[in-house]
């Protein structure tokens, strides 16, 4: 394999480029992600991305990280569209303001995945296939989690909630919080959901947003957080105030979030592996570029996990 580091000038932002130049039909794939840096998930997602590419002899893959900046991504896609990939993923920074890039790569003959959160749906004709999570469909299992919980408590005729969400405008953020919000009304009509704040995909900020929440509220029965990073910041938050008793759930299992489910602090989340998630978007783009039947939303499977079935589980890896 050929490892090569390429500075994007129109980027400012240093691309790996792995591949092998030996194959005639070789496909150059780019990848433009949305911030490596502030997860051990999308860390974990970029080195399973390189190890995949690395693995297919006819894939050659460049890869940028955008570092959470819309601006840089988009001037990423820029340089990806002159390079002539033959095909672009995306992560996006932003669901509403890549879609003009994406426009533009489609105009340029040039497929494009979007990875793990989709674009808003006003840009979907500009691209070949999602390949990622079903967002919604993890909000709604959340919630029947939540309520489940409630039920065996018999709590929940009472119980009221706090809601952490992931970043604004990100639409996994948006669909998770959706799924939630739509579901626990009809499995657990009388909970009540007392107050809803960004926790920016950031453990320390969402310390800092269940802080305020304890401060503010007396009566906290339980936390929806929209991955387990956020929701063991506010984990955190609620074992410093010496608050028990509070029922944490969360939408992607961290590897944090399986240790405090063992401890028996942490009741339950979503099993969602970078790894497949990773995988399966390269795989995706090599299915398009061949000519393959791919259905427009690819979604992999991502169960439910609580400390009842997490002996059914690996710890995550992230």
């Amino acid at each position: 394999m050929d490892y090569r580091n390429a500075l994007a000038a129109t980027t400012a932002a240093a691309a790996l480029t792995i591949g092998s130049t030996a194959f005639a039909d070789t496909m150059t794939i780019g990848i433009t992600q949305n911030n490596v840096g502030v997860d051990s998930y999308q860390t974990t997602y970029e080195q399973a991305f390189i190890e995949a590419a690395e693995a297919n002899d006819n894939v050659e893959a460049v890869v940028l990280d955008a570092g959470g900046d819309v601006a840089r991504q988009i001037a990423q896609m820029e340089d990806l569209i002159q390079q002539e990939v033959d095909a672009i993923i995306i992560w996006p920074t932003n669901g509403e303001a890549v879609i003009p890039a994406v426009r533009k790569a489609h105009q340029a003959g040039i497929p494009v995945i979007v990875t793990n959160s989709n674009i808003a749906e006003q840009g979907f004709d500009f691209v070949a296939s999602f390949s990622g999570p079903d967002n919604i469909t993890q909000g709604k299992r959340s919630a029947e989690i939540m309520c489940d919980k409630f039920k065996d408590m018999g709590i929940e005729d009472e119980a009221k909630v706090v809601h952490i969400t992931g970043q604004p405008g990100y639409t996994t953020a948006i669909e998770r919080a959706k799924g939630f919000d739509d579901r626990l009304p009809e499995i657990c009509p009388n909970v009540e959901q007392i107050d809803k704040q960004p926790g920016d995909w950031n453990r320390e900020k969402s310390q800092k947003v269940m802080e305020a929440f304890l401060v503010k509220y007396d009566d906290i029965d339980g936390v929806y957080a929209g991955d387990d990073n956020m929701g063991v910041g506010a984990l955190n938050a609620a074992k410093a105030a010496g608050r028990e008793g509070i029922i944490f759930v969360g939408a992607t299992n961290f590897a944090v979030g399986y240790e405090a489910m063992e401890r028996g602090e942490y009741w339950g989340s979503i099993y969602q592996s970078p790894v497949d998630d990773a995988k399966a978007a390269l795989q995706t783009a090599v299915d398009v570029l061949e000519g393959e039947d791919v259905p427009f939303l690819n979604y992999f499977d991502t169960p439910k996990i609580t400390q009842e079935n997490m002996d059914e589980f690996d710890k995550p890896v992230f």
